[in-house]
């Protein structure tokens, strides 16, 4: 039996930090006053949707994609993605000259596969459940060598999206912390940077009510191994990853605060996405808007604090705003 990779470590998202450095984008910090005064608290939007790719997902598939041996990466690299991560490993193949392999799944948003495509990856479609999409993987793996690179259960991609608070703490003084949470890489990667810039930063989880596997594990400490999302935020769908649960459920703030997270229903979700579509003329994807949505949730929690929301997903399709649904 393989024993599994040790978790990443703070000084991991440091050495992601330097080895992306020349590649992925330092993206910028904005703010809307308006936002502001309806939530009662100082908002630090990090406009991830602006990275390469369109999402955070570039940091962690860059920071894995450069992490291999030149013998290993000539092999190519493998993932399984149903739009974000898939384009961000095909854009971080594409800058090493390695081949990508991407499965998708069935039903998948057209305008993510066509991004993942146009990167240069070959597609590999499979049924739409996350047993096919592992044992497509597999066989891919096992025919062509290449290197299987999670989605956000891999160590170098957890650091890599690490590097995107890390990056937020360097842009600004921050009470909270508040992230989307799926698959838990950007979330588990958060933790490593707070524990490294800021510890005192309260780290808040928002995730779809119809897919609240986190909240449920870290209200019992055990991972939740099945559940069949309901959600519009196809983004995060995904169970939390094992590795991710460890970093998640361990994780305290320096006042002893663990990871707190928010369940958020659809519609809050989507009149969140338009009010930043409105307020701050940036399109971002139902799976970031999450954000700002448990934010106005609950006001009472973040009153008077300075509170950092990292946007991400910037691949959206227009023929598909869900407000006009």
């Amino acid at each position: 039996m393989t024993a599994p990779a040790p978790l990443p470590r703070p000084d991991d998202v440091l050495a992601a930090a330097a080895r992306i450095a020349d590649r992925a984008h330092v993206t910028p910090v904005l703010h809307a006053r308006t936002i502001d005064e309806a939530a009662g608290c100082s908002l630090h939007f990090k406009a991830e949707h602006l990275q390469r790719a369109g999402a955070f997902k570039f940091r962690g598939a860059c920071n894995a994609v450069w992490s291999l041996s030149a013998e290993v990466a000539a092999r190519g690299v493998v993932t399984h993605s149903s739009g974000n991560h898939g384009a961000a490993l095909a854009l971080a193949a594409a800058s090493r000259g390695i081949v990508c392999h991407v499965v998708v799944p069935e039903g998948a948003v057209a305008a993510k596969l066509a991004a993942i495509a146009s990167y240069g990856a070959v597609l590999h479609r499979c049924e739409a459940t996350m047993a096919a999409r592992e044992a497509a993987c597999e066989q891919l793996r096992s025919q062509t060598g290449a290197t299987l690179v999670h989605p956000y259960a891999n160590r170098d991609v957890i650091a890599g999206q690490g590097t995107a608070t890390l990056e937020l703490l360097h842009q600004s003084v921050l009470d909270a912390l508040v992230l989307p949470v799926g698959g838990g890489g950007l979330a588990a990667g958060a933790v490593l940077a707070l524990a490294h810039a800021s510890p005192r930063t309260r780290l808040v989880l928002a995730e779809p009510s119809g897919a609240d596997d986190t909240f449920r594990a870290l209200e019992t400490g055990r991972r939740v191994e099945s559940q069949t999302p309901a959600t519009v935020c196809d983004g995060l769908r995904a169970l939390l990853g094992a590795p991710n649960f460890e970093l998640l459920h361990a994780h305290r703030s320096s006042d002893g605060a663990p990871v707190e997270v928010i369940r958020v229903d659809d519609a809050a979700t989507i009149a969140a996405m338009r009010r930043l579509a409105v307020h701050t003329k940036q399109l971002v994807e139902p799976s970031s808007a999450v954000a700002l949505a448990a934010v106005l949730a609950e006001p009472a929690r973040f009153a008077g604090l300075r509170v950092g929301v990292v946007l991400s997903g910037g691949n959206v399709d227009p023929d598909r705003l869900p407000w006009l649904a």
